[in-house]
């Protein structure tokens, strides 16, 4: 807002200097007023470009400086007075392109939830959805959102997830089902149970994250200082040689009014933050520019295992009975035992036995980090650990993931399992291929022989510590960075911080990783590593050539202004309108990828 208010002030003082000019015919206020401002914005962007100089790159603010007091000096105050209007105006369309380009980052902002409708003692009463506690009833009226995480107990609807999960058909949720926190509810009123605070639920989760990404502005210093230099360079060497062979020092001042470097400073920002606001668009949350930067260059990348490339849900690969056993057996009475546990492996046996195999039991007792045991069809079973169930057996343990069972004592066998391949995994490491990545590796902390079963991976580091995943991360090759690790548990959090680039899959139950991330999907979606990278590939090259196109169009405008054929005040408004076009440009980083080399399609 604030540079639009100087490019106001900017008009104001025009239109004052017009009338004072022409109407009132009053000589000399015009160009003591444009003079004033003149003083002003020289001395802001000699601020600028002295903080920049102290951050280590170049103030190419240096130009427009020059154009300023080169028309302070010629006295050639409408002159003045319209390069004051294109430098306030293309601060002031930056700002507006930044705003219309960050509409989707604002939009979830907009609907977070605020207030929600308690039940107190069969009453609606009216809260603030922070002052929520766990166990409060609250009633979702048709229309409404969910204002924190909780779970049915009266009543049943339809809820619109599509901004949390993606889904794009209204999902049946009745008595029992969790509910999401900025779902929406459909035509039937609910009444919920607080299950999590407002600022644990999911929907603040990822407000949490937006706001994050706000804080961050897209800063964009590397393409800047790449053209910086030579551009400033060959600007005032075009303007000095016309000065010196016209022996005019308004020649001089001509080019460099067409010289300013506002096209260069909008282009590679606004891009940026369009590519961001298409990142939030697919349901992923980016928290600066520079990541995008990183993302479009990425060569290695780096997976964690369970939860990432696999869906951490467990299915049974194989019963082994010893003799005198059979398969069915020997799950039927593992699976009865494990049927009131809420343990991973005990709710993947039991989802995966059919339910006429499970029978009841009595004296179940279990030992906690060792496994259970109980009375099942007259027979003392035992399920769990090797050591726990059957210690003295001579037997190998399994090489996967399993539970050991013995029935009366004798060791009668062993349940395997295997984590499921997330469906979109095979697919997305070969789309990762064809947008560039030349090495990726998975870092798990899994025993080898089950992370070898993972197809597509170059590289597979089994049974590894999170110090041994930075490590691993930290060794790679120069020549094969950047570096995107992508995982979604807290063990993954040290990681992600050590690459160039961490992703975090999914805000639900990964805080301190999505913390620790420069971006967050925020769908259970493993192919949306593919649309950040395509993203990032098509916002960079939509910068780059912003950037080129404006550089050359404002050149071929210092040749022309060489000759002496584009007067001060018109090579302003040229200058105005290449940076209108510059913003145009460079909010087609808002467009859907449809380049191969992109999307890897």
């Amino acid at each position: 807002m604030k540079r639009q208010w100087k490019f106001i002030v900017v008009l104001v003082l025009g239109a004052i200097g017009l009338i004072t000019d022409n109407v009132l015919h009053i000589p000399g206020i015009a160009e003591v007023l444009f003079d004033i401002a003149g003083v002003y914005v020289s001395i802001s962007l000699a601020r600028e470009m002295f903080g920049d100089l102290k951050e280590g790159h170049w103030g190419i603010d240096v130009l427009a400086l020059i154009a300023i007091i080169s028309m302070m000096i010629t006295r050639d105050y409408w002159a003045e007075w319209m390069i004051l209007v294109m430098s306030t105006g293309g601060e002031s369309l930056e700002e507006y392109a930044t705003g219309q380009a960050n509409r989707e980052l604002r939009a979830l902002l907009d609907k977070n939830p605020q207030v929600a409708s308690k039940l107190v003692d069969g009453k609606v009463v009216e809260v603030k959805v922070d002052d929520l506690q766990i166990g409060d009833q609250v009633l979702i009226k048709p229309g409404q959102q969910v204002p924190v995480d909780g779970t049915i107990i009266e009543g049943s609807s339809t809820f619109d997830q599509s901004s949390l999960t993606g889904e794009s058909v209204p999902v049946d949720k009745t008595v029992g089902d969790d509910l999401m926190s900025g779902s929406l509810n459909g035509e039937t009123a609910v009444t919920m149970e607080v299950k999590k605070l407002a600022k644990d639920s999911e929907y603040q989760t990822i407000v949490e994250l937006v706001k994050s990404s706000a804080a961050q502005p897209a800063k964009f210093v590397k393409m800047a200082d790449r053209y910086a230099v030579p551009f400033t360079i060959i600007s005032l060497i075009i303007g000095i040689t016309a000065w010196v062979t016209t022996g005019n020092f308004t020649r001089f001042a001509e080019v460099m009014v067409v010289a300013s470097p506002c096209p260069l400073l909008i282009a590679a920002p606004v891009a940026l933050v369009a590519g961001m606001s298409s990142m939030s668009k697919h349901h992923i949350i980016v928290k600066s520019g520079p990541t995008l930067e990183q993302l479009a260059k990425a060569k290695t990348f780096a997976f964690d295992k369970t939860g990432t490339l696999t869906q951490n849900q467990l299915v049974i690969q194989d019963v082994l009975p010893e003799n005198g056993f059979d398969k069915e057996t020997i799950q039927s009475y593992a699976a009865s035992l494990e049927q009131q546990s809420d343990h991973i492996i005990a709710k993947s046996l039991v989802q995966g036995t059919d339910k006429n195999l499970i029978q009841a039991v009595s004296n179940l007792q279990e030992s906690t980090g060792n496994g259970v045991s109980g009375t099942v069809d007259g027979k003392y079973v035992m399920v769990g650990k090797l050591s726990y169930v059957a210690p003295d057996a001579n037997v190998n343990k399994a090489k996967t993931t399993a539970v050991y069972v013995s029935v009366d004592g004798k060791y009668a066998g062993c349940i395997t399992f295997k984590d499921q391949l997330r469906p979109e995994t095979p697919q997305t490491l070969a789309r990762l291929r064809k947008q560039g990545a030349k090495h990726i590796m998975m870092l798990t902390g899994d025993n080898k022989d089950v992370a070898q079963e993972i197809a597509g991976v170059d590289d597979v580091r089994a049974g590894l510590l999170p110090a041994q995943k930075i490590e691993a991360i930290k060794n790679v090759a120069p020549e094969n960075r950047p570096v995107v690790m992508t995982g979604d548990g807290i063990n993954d959090a040290p990681s992600l911080t050590a690459a160039d680039v961490g992703i975090a899959m999914g805000a639900k139950g990964a805080s301190a990783a999505s913390e620790s991330a420069d971006a967050v999907i925020m769908v259970n979606d493993l192919s949306k590593i593919n649309d950040a990278v395509a993203i990032a590939k098509h916002t960079m090259k939509v910068a780059e050539i912003d950037v080129i196109t404006a550089i050359v169009v404002v050149i071929i405008l210092e040749l022309v202004a060489f000759t002496g054929l584009i007067p001060a005040f018109w090579g302003a408004v040229l200058q105005e309108v290449v940076d209108m076009i510059t913003i145009c440009l460079a909010l087609l980083a808002k467009t859907e990828p449809k380049n191969p080399k992109q999307t890897g399609l």
